[in-house]
């Protein structure tokens, strides 16, 4: 039985990602500070409690747990976060990545899974509907983007040093739950779209600012696309054994190629709540693109993945589901909640 190392595996991705594995017949290993994540949603494997920067507490880990490839997710997300505070997104991000880089050296660990972002590709020059390939330029527009497209250069640098293989993942807008409502976004500080509508229209949370309604899509609102958090979790396991070609380092995008507007969501979330949420339209946000939809066919020809919610209502669902019960983090029942 394989051992994979998941740095951030208490986090959103991060767990639904350990579960994956622990179901696929791997052994999961997580190692996360608890700074975002919890120690509730580490029920697949043992946890160990560690700062991504120490090397040296990675390079322990992973010889005492005989670990044969790793999965990074540990960093910071927070986009609007990384203008204030740059220094410690590069810090945490890039000095995250050099850091397991250095202990996979150490430990002979030679596969590495890395949880990266659409932001890389920053504002698109068109504000067209086009679907984003990954032979784009790569112009990030926050320090956020930065710092992660600094990680994936590292690491390519690296695969060709060292003979390391990897494989770079740019998600779009993760979202959704566990099937099973055992998992689920849990942020301390909510920033993603879904999750503050289903808040609005349960009435736990302040109504929905709309960012602008003047952008050249259909509907004036900006387009993202969506990707549920499991079909996220299933690419991580078929990027353990892809092959990387003899560069050893690739990216793809993960996405459904289908963008939904800001208004769209809303009214997804109206249906699943029973209630439209309350929404006032503000004005745009600096550096907001249009439209941000994936061509995701990379992905499905290098890994042979295929999103499995293709309903957007379901994956809208299943986010209601979770955030009616979570079963854990700052919105649980007092008997409930863990940190």
């Amino acid at each position: 039985m394989k051992r994979i190392l998941v740095t951030g595996g208490a986090g959103y991705i991060g767990s639904h990602t350990a579960k994956a594995l622990a179901e696929a017949g791997y052994s999961p290993v997580v190692f996360d500070d608890l700074s975002n994540g919890h120690r509730a949603a580490v029920q697949w494997g043992p946890l160990v409690v560690g700062d991504v920067r120490d090397a040296d507490a990675l390079t322990r880990c992973m010889r005492e747990h005989r670990i044969d490839a790793v999965i990074h997710f540990a960093g910071l997300i927070e986009v609007g976060r990384s203008a204030i505070e740059p220094d410690r997104f590069w810090d945490v991000n890039l000095g995250g990545v050099a850091a397991v880089l250095s202990a996979m050296r150490r430990a002979r660990v030679e596969r590495l899974v890395f949880s990266s972002t659409a932001a890389v590709y920053g504002q698109p020059l068109d504000d067209g509907p086009a679907p984003l390939v990954e032979s784009l330029p790569l112009q990030p527009i926050n320090p956020y983007g930065d710092s992660k497209l600094a990680g994936e250069r590292l690491i390519s640098a690296c695969a060709r040093a060292y003979g390391l293989q990897a494989v770079a993942l740019r998600y779009f807008n993760a979202c959704g739950a566990d099937r099973d409502g055992r998992l689920g976004e849990a942020h301390r500080a909510e920033s993603h779209l879904i999750p503050l509508a289903i808040e609005a229209a349960l009435g736990l949370g302040p109504a929905l600012t709309v960012f602008g309604t003047d952008f050249p899509t259909p509907d004036g609102a900006c387009v993202r696309d969506y990707v549920h958090v499991e079909d996220l979790a299933a690419a991580h396991l078929l990027a353990l054994t892809a092959d990387v070609g003899d560069s050893g380092f690739m990216a793809l995008n993960l996405g459904l190629g289908r963008g939904r507007s800001v208004l769209e969501v809303i009214e997804a979330v109206g249906r699943a709540v029973g209630r439209r949420p309350p929404a006032e339209i503000g004005p745009r946000r600096d550096g907001d693109p249009a439209c941000l939809v994936a061509d995701a066919g990379r992905a499905g020809r290098c890994l042979g993945w295929r999103p499995g919610w293709t309903d957007f209502d379901a994956v809208v669902r299943s986010a209601v589901k979770w955030r009616e019960a979570p079963a854990f983090g700052p919105a649980a029942a007092p008997d409930r909640a863990v940190a």
